[in-house]
């Protein structure tokens, strides 16, 4: 599985209000997270995501590979490891966005797997915005 790259998920239309939710979820005190004034005031069309808001596309792509017979992946016997983001720019409202996910590498614990994805989230116009790297470990049978 290792090296084995995914189609580009469907586009993503991120709305204001989503923002908002998620921003209240993580509990961001970003004035530029709710309120559109602050963050106009700030330099952006509309609200930006807080930074783990990238989470959300990376899910459309990880539930591609989830639902891959090949890599055969229980989710059952799934723990997450690890999730990093790097952003190119913040995430803001209006953008509409779509992800290619990569299995970046795969390692074999005694019984167990850990499976690092890289997904990188783009633009309308093609432009990466970001990318999310996620660590799952996949228990084995003892």
């Amino acid at each position: 599985m290792q090296g084995k790259k995914y189609p580009a998920s469907n586009p993503y239309l991120v709305g204001r209000e989503k923002i908002r939710e998620f921003a209240h979820a993580v509990k961001s005190t970003n004035p530029s997270n709710l309120d559109v004034f602050a963050a106009q005031a700030a330099g952006y069309n509309d609200v930006i995501a807080p930074p783990t808001f990238a989470v959300v596309i990376q899910e459309r792509s990880l539930a591609t590979v989830l639902a891959d017979p090949e890599a055969d992946i229980d989710f059952s016997r799934v723990v997450h490891g690890d999730q990093r983001f790097i952003h190119q720019r913040p995430i803001v409202a209006g953008d509409e966005l779509t992800s290619e996910l990569e299995v970046a590498s795969v390692k074999s614990l005694g019984p167990h797997s850990m499976v690092t994805f890289e997904t990188k989230i783009f633009d309308i116009q093609k432009q990466l915005v970001c990318t999310a790297i996620s660590t799952l470990v996949v228990r084995g049978d003892e």
